[in-house]
């Protein structure tokens, strides 16, 4: 059987992408999901607490499984060489559309695996100590990292919703109604509206 998996990290990415590319590959190659597993869940989660883990206990000698990339199947690259490791000795293969590997028992395919995800963690952590090197380096020549003290982010949970709480309050709703409609509390409405008074014309709480 052929298996296409597609994961994300957060609920804001959409698998979309991930699955044209995999129905185009498979379409070009002649071959036919059999399924489709997706989830969204970070890669640092352990296989075994991912749909991925699951599968991979289902899956038999001569499955393929299709994924976009190979970093789609962990955050590390002992996570990753743990996942292939498992199906090159249960003789399933892996393939990926960006990566182009065909990811099989042979010798070959474990150093071209081992090779990939070392190169990815070591960019990854590359990116991260220059990241740190880059905020170390503001922070000696005196730039003030973050939000200065004191001052407060323009945006808050009611922002956006001003024409929802305008019609409400024109209503004559009350402040408290108008947090538990809004899943805020009322001090927020109230600091919220203090904060913008162009929202209200003539409106006290009750």
């Amino acid at each position: 059987m052929i298996y296409g998996y597609i994961r994300v990290s957060t609920d804001k990415q959409t698998v979309e992408n991930q699955r044209f590319e995999i129905n185009q590959f498979c379409d070009n190659q002649q071959l036919f999901v059999s399924k489709w597993i997706e989830e969204t869940i970070s890669g640092a989660k352990q296989v075994e607490d991912r749909k991925l883990g699951k599968l991979l206990k289902k899956m038999k000698p001569g499955d393929i499984l299709v994924c976009s990339e190979l970093s789609r199947l962990g955050r590390n690259l002992l996570m990753i060489m743990g996942v292939l490791n498992e199906c090159m000795n249960r003789d399933i293969q892996v393939w990926t559309i960006k990566d182009n590997y065909r990811l099989g028992s042979d010798i070959n395919s474990k150093v071209l695996a081992f090779a990939f995800g070392l190169s990815a963690e070591i960019e990854r952590n590359l990116i991260s100590q220059r990241t740190k090197e880059a905020l170390a380096r503001k922070k000696a020549e005196g730039v003030i990292l973050g939000r200065p003290k004191g001052r407060k982010s323009s945006k808050t949970k009611l922002t956006g919703q001003e024409k929802q709480i305008k019609e409400l309050l024109d209503k004559n709703v009350s402040y408290s109604a108008i947090g538990r409609i809004l899943g805020v509390h009322r001090l927020t409405v109230t600091s919220f509206i203090k904060n913008n008074p162009d929202i209200v014309t003539t409106k006290s709480d009750f």
